[in-house]
């Protein structure tokens, strides 16, 4: 007979802390994910390249766009800015009526067409006349309403682009029931809406963003901050720590990115655009850059901010941080850089050369497309001004016809 059979335990630690581990009683039960952490955007801007082009740490969260993509990106930036130039230029010699520039704003203006699809909707303000032409707009069509000739230059439902939209955030709505009857009728389309920090604070963009949040409407939120809303700094626009903090509130995922960084923005987006198409309802991008013109050619900039701040931000000039991180690449050298400067040159050259042409407008168009059916009061307005030309004219004629007269007589006295 052997030894007996010892069975073997487990050690059992006795001490207060081990006790009060085991216990059912004490026993943490594991703490769930908290969904609004998720929606929170960066603590601080993305960045993806610095004020001198060079490559910071990469982010898990932000894949970097491929050097194809970011080599467009700077080749429409490049003609955007040189389109922006000769429009303000137009303004000044009468051919335009206003102009609000967005020198400054490339990377926002242009990697936001780049980040949706041409069968996207895009649901813009009046200041992205830039981004439009971005989209193979036309720029004399871009440029029709600012000339005064027409509500709307190019066929909205056409270029997929709504009318540019001077009441401000009006087209947060708009972008909102777009992109929810897409959705409803089974099509992936997203809407983008851009907004300026400014129209953050008026009620439509507000119930905008709630009404996509709730009917998960495949919307993309896109504020460029440019820092005043004409001459009101941001500080009077807002005390959040960021205008990304709106959308969270509504249960809005939200971002933060650096406005002036085109490779940030353009991933950004990118993954904004990706989170909607997926069903995944909105999403809030705020990109932080600034407007180097005045608000428009009537705006007299001096009177809210200095130079300096100027000058501060144009050593993180959009274009010049992304040529010197291209050319770090491999994929632009000079060659490339000047054919796409003169690829700019002719673009508005060719502008200029067609804006210059007078238009012929019919001012009874002006009463066109008002309603689909128009009210009685439209229809007797519209007879009225029909008669005023018609008296114009033939005042005209009687005029002419006279001055004939009076001609023939003085050249027969003459005799």
């Amino acid at each position: 007979m052997g030894a007996p059979h010892v069975q073997e335990v487990p050690a059992v630690t006795t001490t207060p802390q081990a006790v009060r581990r085991t216990s059912p009683r004490t026993r943490r039960a594991a703490t769930p994910p908290d969904p609004a952490r998720a929606l929170l955007p960066s603590p601080e801007p993305v960045r993806m390249i610095d004020d001198q082009g060079n490559r910071l740490p990469e982010r898990a969260d932000y894949p970097e766009p491929p050097a194809d993509a970011l080599r467009e990106l700077y080749r429409r930036m490049v003609i955007g800015r040189r389109f922006d130039v000769q429009a303000t230029t137009l303004t000044k010699q009468g051919r335009l009526a206003v102009y609000p520039s967005a020198r400054g704003q490339e990377a926002c203006q242009v990697g936001a067409m780049l980040a949706v699809r041409p069968t996207d909707w895009v649901f813009p303000t009046y200041r992205e006349s830039m981004a439009l032409v971005s989209r193979d707009i036309d720029p004399v069509e871009v440029l029709t309403l600012l000339r005064g000739d027409w509500h709307c230059g190019y066929d909205p439902a056409a270029r997929r682009t709504a009318p540019q939209c001077t009441p401000l955030a009006t087209q947060t709505v708009h972008a909102a029931g777009l992109a929810y009857g897409e959705a409803y009728q089974g099509r992936d389309t997203v809407a983008l809406a851009f907004i300026g920090d400014g129209a953050t604070s008026e009620g439509d963009f507000h119930e905008g963003v709630n009404f996509a949040a709730v009917f998960k409407a495949p919307v993309v939120f896109f504020v460029q901050n440019n820092r005043y809303a004409i001459s009101v700094p941001l500080s009077r626009q807002t005390a959040a720590p960021s205008l990304a903090y709106k959308g969270v509130g509504y249960g809005v995922p939200s971002e933060q990115v650096d406005g002036n960084d085109p490779v940030a923005v353009l991933a950004v987006l990118n993954r904004a655009v990706a989170h909607a198409r997926a069903g995944n309802g909105p999403f809030l991008v705020e990109a932080h850059t600034y407007r180097m013109e005045p608000h428009t050619n009537a705006d007299d900039a001096s009177r809210y901010r200095d130079g300096a701040e100027v000058d501060a931000w144009r050593d993180r000039d959009p274009i010049a941080r992304l040529a010197a991180y291209l050319r770090q690449l491999g994929v632009l050298d000079d060659g490339t850089e000047a054919g796409v400067a003169a690829e700019a040159e002719a673009y508005a050259a060719d502008l200029r050369a067609r804006m210059n042409v007078q238009p012929t407008v019919d001012p009874l168009s002006l009463f066109d497309h008002v309603f689909a059916e128009p009210t009685p009061q439209l229809v007797e307005q519209r007879e009225q001004v029909r008669a005023e030309l018609a008296a114009d004219a033939e005042q005209a004629e009687d005029d002419e016809q006279a001055a004939d007269a009076r001609g023939a007589h003085d050249e027969q006295g003459a005799r």
